[in-house]
């Protein structure tokens, strides 16, 4: 759901309140960077938390968070009743009386002791939402994408940066105990693949309808107005609108290309897409998307495709899959979805069972007969990884971001590296329109 300012929709001017407390804070010499940034939480050690957004994402992220200690729930905030009213009967059942608004300007005058703000709004409003939550002296942990453009992720490190305070983004396979030992054990100390060649990735769903709403709890057309809605069903269906979000590839894509540039220590140099709103006919962002990337990295070229298509499941699955000359990685937050293969070529990987790095499985048989071509790669030996994580998905990565405000870690995800990964994923759907290769320049990837 969504949330904002009584007057302005992103983009507009910042509020004069705005503007005087971001020069006093400016002038004061305020300007720690995010990395030694320290939080200050309350007396008793607790941290005051905000939601900022009661839609299903921040419902995820509330349900999360609950199992986290030390957290104090102050308030909620979202345009619809509807949720704000879940938000409340959901804490007072868990021990907590906080309030609630409409308004996130209202819940910023009002509550003084806030120590961070969850942003889990639509698109359109992340950079709103954050911005306002630094600039009043919150940490902020904002869902992914950043933003709606690169310009308004832009201006969210920038504000961190001026204000001192942490901004996680919440890319969460980051905080995910799976992926930090694929990247840090099987692709670093192991090297696992080898020279890693190519990338592939997927997110594919089924068809789904339009998300419908209790008819009873509509909210007024003038407050959809001012909340940058045009009616109901785009409130509840907008990541399917161009002015409200990127679509599908910024919904699902955004998580797993970071992964492509995470795991590479890399960014793309170029990306080239196909894709269209082929089946929907009331939604206009792309139903399918294909992106190709390549890469620059110091295994040398790589390529990597994506798809998300929203079409078909084609057997189900979401997962990253890096592939090199003596294996290949497949992994997934679904553990069922992931194996590893070694190529015939490859060093023996006994060290690494050893030091239990990752497990062997059988492989295959072959069936007699079956082979169609002499120089078919005969049946590989597979392995699995034997690292699952035991709790929600996104709480290791709130996790990480309380404990950054304890000054007790680093960010998984801060602002200035999700930004820079995103770049990619922001010119996709601009590919697509171009029907060509675009290039990037350094510039690009800078704040």
């Amino acid at each position: 759901m969504t949330q904002d300012s009584k007057t302005s929709l992103p983009g507009a001017p910042l509020a004069r309140r705005e503007f005087v407390k971001n020069s006093l804070v400016a002038a004061g010499g305020v300007m720690l960077a995010p990395a030694f940034a320290r939080a200050q939480s309350s007396p008793a050690g607790e941290i005051n938390v905000a939601l900022v957004g009661l839609g299903v994402q921040g419902r995820v992220l509330l349900d999360a968070m609950l199992n986290v200690p030390g957290l104090r729930f102050r308030a909620v905030c979202d345009i619809w009743e509807y949720s704000r009213t879940y938000g409340q009967r959901k804490l007072a059942k868990e021990g907590f009386e906080v309030n609630a608004y409409q308004d996130i300007e209202d819940m910023l005058e009002k509550e003084k002791d806030l120590d961070a703000a969850i942003v889990a709004t639509p698109d359109l409003w992340h950079a709103r939402h954050t911005n306002l939550c630094l600039k009043a002296g919150l940490h902020v942990y904002c869902e992914k994408m950043m933003a709606r453009t690169v310009e308004e992720a832009r201006s969210m490190v920038l504000t961190a940066r001026e204000t001192g305070k942490l901004l996680q983004i919440g890319h969460q396979r980051r905080s995910n105990p799976r992926y930090q030992h694929c990247y840090n054990n099987l692709i670093k100390k192991a090297k696992i693949p080898g020279r890693i060649t190519n990338l592939n990735g997927q997110w594919n769903r089924a068809v789904t309808p339009d998300v419908g709403w209790p008819k009873k709890y509509a909210i007024d057309e003038a407050t959809l107005k001012r909340y940058g809605y045009a009616d109901m069903h785009q409130f509840r269906n907008w990541r399917w609108f161009k002015d409200l979000s990127g679509g599908p590839i910024s919904d699902l894509g955004a998580h797993q290309i970071d992964i492509f540039n995470w795991f590479l220590d890399a960014y793309p140099k170029s990306v080239f897409a196909s894709g269209g709103a082929d089946y929907y006919p009331s939604r206009e962002w792309y139903d399918n998307v294909m992106v190709i990337y390549e890469y620059d990295t110091s295994y040398g070229p790589v390529r990597a495709f994506y798809q998300t298509l929203t079409t078909t499941s084609a057997g189900g699955g979401y997962w990253e899959y890096f592939m090199g000359d003596e294996g290949s990685i497949k992994f997934s937050e679904n553990p069922s979805l992931s194996k590893i293969y070694r190529e015939e070529r490859a060093p023996s990987w006994d060290k690494w069972i050893d030091l239990h790095y990752l497990t062997q499985s059988e492989a295959p048989a072959p069936a007699k007969d079956a082979k169609v071509d002499v120089r078919e790669t005969a049946p590989l030996a597979q392995f699995d990884i034997p690292v699952a994580l035991d709790k929600p998905p996104h709480q290791p990565h709130l996790e990480n971001f309380f404990s950054a405000i304890k000054g007790e870690a680093k960010l998984n995800a801060d602002g200035e590296h999700s930004f820079k990964s995103e770049v990619g994923i922001f010119r996709v759907n601009e590919a697509v329109a171009a029907r060509r290769v675009l290039e990037f320049q350094p510039s690009d990837f800078e704040v």
